[in-house]
């Protein structure tokens, strides 16, 4: 291998974290919490894990941050792409998972697992995370993709002390193998029909006619099967509302929010880079999936009571929307629309995993030790409680019904565009009257806020940088969908990068 062909700074920021996860170890293993001294002299702490991790995150986003710019580089023989795409998510990743640690500070330390393990977990799943986004050989998808599997599996079964999480993390491992091996299963295909495991040359050996049609398309449809899975789309989801509901709060944000970032990232690095030659055939998989979530996942999410099961089956919802941000990009061949669809949808799932945050994250703040707050009913009478946390939650519930100002509006406008655009006015009809389904749902959160008498008088606890953090997103929540347009160029440039590439 030539030494150029190495290129280690282009993987400065996953090199950066994994240097940040074995000092969070080392510190954790050989640092005491809180050394024996003398009665004269006063106890010396180290540093909470918390705030290690916190520490570990932010060298990464620095690095991500000074290499926003710069040309496409590929690292360790063209296995590793570093494009303007990657550098979004990295820096929308690194954010998401340091708010969640934020948001879930006090929630880990009344339940006894504010731990290094839960910490070193957390960054291991960004760490997979980063190398899924950052992808460009099927080998390297698969790495990324086992090492934050792997953590969250680990992460939602960290309470030993509860029934449901162990129950949630078996389901969440048997069926998240399952998926894995669907997955791999298609790459061993789609590379026993191309030949190669380089994105840029299984589309180039579909060009060129140097593969097997038949075995290749089988391949395509059990690697869709697997991005299904891993995204949580109909009828893929069975694990998700198990999941959502079985997990601590903080891992069930782990879960529900920077991991969908990197599935958008290989869904559309396997998809539109390498699988660009057969769009005919995953298009219309596509359109199944997304069709399938945007019903299930709204008329089941009406029947929920429990607050954590609902927003599992309306991510289902939300997925269906990105999915038709995926499948408008390419018109027979043509690629005229891509950067914008392709755009929307990023946009789109960006938002979502925004929305997401504040939602969970409004949860974690009302909990308390021995209340978990999941529950619809937990949020009655918030409004006469804390009016500033039952506004938070307003935003959340409003931008995800899709209501103006907020920045669920825009995303559901542009993702519908992107499909009137190619054709396809029947199914953005069909988008628009789930979305009026979902919606009842949402408008049920905000009535019980505001409506009904408070059910529990027990004061919440004060976290003052949750609460920042919290403030913060609301405030992007409607900052965002009053002026989308920066965001949205960035999405349309990042998606115009990579597909020159």
């Amino acid at each position: 291998m030539k030494s150029e062909s190495l290129n280690v700074l282009a993987a400065l920021p996953e090199i950066t974290l994994l240097v940040g996860v074995c000092a969070v170890l080392l510190v954790e293993v050989l640092v005491p919490a809180q050394r024996r001294m003398p009665s004269s002299v006063p106890a010396q702490r180290r540093m909470p894990s918390s705030v290690l991790a916190l520490l570990a995150i932010v060298a990464p986003f620095a690095v991500t941050l000074w290499q926003v710019g710069s040309p496409t580089q590929y690292a360790f023989s063209n296995m590793y792409v570093a494009d303007g795409l990657s550098h979004l998510l990295k820096l929308c990743a690194c954010v998401t998972v340091g708010a969640t640690l934020v948001y879930g500070g006090h929630y880990v330390r009344d339940r006894g697992f504010d731990r290094g393990e839960f910490h070193v977990l957390a960054l291991c799943s960004l760490l997979g995370q980063m190398v899924m986004i950052s992808a460009n050989n099927l080998l390297i998808v698969y790495l990324g993709l086992e090492l934050l599997s792997l953590s969250l599996y680990a992460l939602v079964a960290m309470r030993r002390d509860a029934p449901l999480p162990g129950e949630a993390a078996i389901k969440y491992f048997v069926l998240g193998a399952l998926a894995s091996g669907f997955l791999l299963y298609g790459m061993s295909m789609v590379y026993g029909a191309a030949g190669t495991l380089e994105h840029g040359r299984i589309a180039a050996a579909f060009t060129g006619g140097q593969l097997n049609r038949t075995v290749f398309t089988f391949g395509v449809v059990f690697v869709v099967a697997g991005l299904a899975f891993k995204l949580g789309a109909v009828p893929f989801h069975m694990w998700l509302p198990d999941v959502y509901h079985g997990s601590p709060t903080s891992a069930t944000l782990l879960v529900a929010a920077a991991p969908k970032l990197a599935a958008f990232a290989i869904a559309f690095r396997l998809l539109v880079e390498a699988l660009v030659g057969v769009a005919a055939d995953w298009q219309q998989m596509l359109l199944l999936l997304s069709v399938a979530s945007l019903a299930l996942g709204n008329v089941a999410a009406i029947a929920q009571t429990n607050f954590k099961r609902m927003l599992a089956y309306s991510t289902m919802s939300h997925v269906g929307f990105v999915l038709l941000g995926l499948l408008a990009g390419v018109v027979d061949g043509d690629m005229a629309t891509a950067s914008y669809a392709y755009g929307s949808a990023l946009f789109y799932m960006i938002t979502y995993v925004l929305t997401t945050l504040g939602a969970f994250g409004l949860v974690l703040l009302l909990a308390r030790s021995g209340f978990e707050a999941d529950e619809i009913d937990d949020l009655k009478g918030l409004n006469r409680r804390r009016p500033w946390m039952a506004l938070a939650m307003l935003a959340m519930m409003f931008s995800f019904a899709g209501i103006p100002p907020f920045v669920g509006f825009y995303a559901k406008l542009a993702v519908l565009k992107a499909v009137i655009d190619v054709g396809h006015v029947w199914l953005a009809v069909v988008a628009v009257l789930f979305s009026l389904v979902g919606a009842f749902y949402y408008l049920r959160v905000v009535k019980v806020m505001y409506f009904d008498p408070p059910a529990d008088q027990a004061p919440i606890l004060q976290a003052d940088g949750a609460h920042a953090t919290m403030a913060v997103n609301g405030a992007l929540i409607l900052w965002l969908g009053v002026i989308p347009g920066p965001l949205m160029a960035a999405c349309i440039e990042a998606i115009r990068l990579a597909l020159a590439t």
